[in-house]
């Protein structure tokens, strides 16, 4: 299962430089619930929901979202092993609980910050051109 970080889905609605690979959207995916709240945001403040709503409803609709349980929110309020946003925390700590049920789950991101998050936390990564 490949969780979806909010960076990989705005690489791809917005079709940056960067992108994540077709395949990438065959695999089982799953994000925060946070990433709607987080996509729609970019999407409503550029200015791009008559253009791109449709594409930003498909793409959720591909993704299984967690919801922010206690468990999460707990996770996000404790320390991490390097310095993160607020954000982060949640995606990052929705990742650590998913493990702590365990699913085998890599994280994709295209965030450097996140990357080396995930990494002092040995979360497994996807790789992303």
């Amino acid at each position: 299962m490949i969780y979806i970080e909010t960076s990989v889905a705005l690489a791809h609605l917005l079709a940056e430089d960067r992108h994540p690979p077709a395949a990438l959207w065959q695999r089982p995916l799953v994000s925060s619930r946070l990433l709607q709240y987080e996509v729609w945001t970019r999407i409503h403040a550029r200015k791009l929901a008559p253009s791109h709503g449709d594409a930003v409803s498909a793409l959720l609709a591909g993704i299984a979202l967690l919801e922010l349980a206690p468990p999460v929110l707990q996770r996000a309020l404790e320390a991490f092993p390097v310095p993160v946003r607020t954000l982060d925390a949640l995606h990052l700590a929705s990742v650590v609980f998913l493990h702590s049920r365990d699913e085998t789950v890599e994280l994709a991101t295209y965030d450097k910050r996140m990357l080396r998050a995930a990494r002092a936390l040995r979360i497994p990564t996807f790789t992303l051109p």
